[in-house]
């Protein structure tokens, strides 16, 4: 299982977020040694399948980001058949309740000292509390976000996926243990995009984040090595 980062470039997670398999692979080849894993998520994966994930990982661990949400056998079958392409981390919707968070453990124990890290994912970082309100959720996000962690983490989740707002809170709440990625991570200056509760990358860090998930800001820009170079310089080491 990956071990948590030290700091500095370790923490930081592009997100190869593409349908185009070659330039998937490029942006991966540019962005090797400035990181410390980087993201296939579902765009990528949708697009490219297991290829995908084999040709980031030989430049990096892979974050793999599919945000699993089904039946608990659905989902451990699914943690079954992504085992072989052997990611550092997946997601899945701690939404999906503490039965199908215990079936992803589950599963994820047949890969051993080399199973991914079981990440749940909290509340969506493009929802605000009018969104969750939508959705017949009528606390905050910060509130929603406690009560799915303290659910997932109880059920075996190794860590958790939260926008930057809550890390603190649940650094607070739930102590060192859980492992925290933290997307909805933009630079000083740069678009929000369709991220609705978002930090720097300092703040981030400072907030609790063990590594943090940055896309646009870096495949979007002219020169994303660079990009990702001046962002990893901004973390503590």
């Amino acid at each position: 299982m990956i071990a948590r980062p030290a700091g500095g470039a370790a923490r930081l997670i592009p997100a190869i977020d593409t349908g185009d398999l070659a330039r998937a692979e490029a942006l991966a080849a540019a962005l090797a040694g400035r990181c410390g894993v980087l993201k296939v998520g579902l765009e990528l994966f949708c697009a490219a399948g297991a290829p995908a994930v084999a040709a980031v990982t030989r430049h990096a661990p892979v974050f793999l980001d599919l945000k699993l949400h089904d039946i608990p056998n659905t989902v451990a079958g699914a943690l079954r058949s992504l085992l072989p392409l052997r990611p550092a981390m997946v997601t899945l919707h701690a939404g999906g309740g503490p039965a199908m968070v215990a079936a992803a453990r589950d599963a994820a124990e047949r890969a051993g000292a080399d199973r991914p890290l079981l990440l749940a994912v909290t509340v969506l970082t493009s929802m605000d509390a009018a969104a969750l309100a939508a959705t017949g959720v009528a606390d905050s996000p910060a509130a929603q976000v406690l009560r799915l962690a303290r659910m997932a983490v109880a059920a075996g989740a190794d860590g958790l996926v939260c926008s930057p707002q809550e890390a603190a809170l649940l650094r607070a709440e739930l102590g060192p243990g859980p492992a925290l990625v933290v997307p909805g991570v933009r630079p000083a200056g740069s678009a929000a995009g369709d991220q609705a509760r978002t930090a720097t990358p300092a703040e981030a860090v400072a907030a609790g984040a063990d590594w943090i998930v940055v896309g646009r800001p870096i495949t979007g820009a002219a020169d994303p090595a660079a990009a990702a170079a001046s962002i990893a310089a901004t973390l503590p080491g």
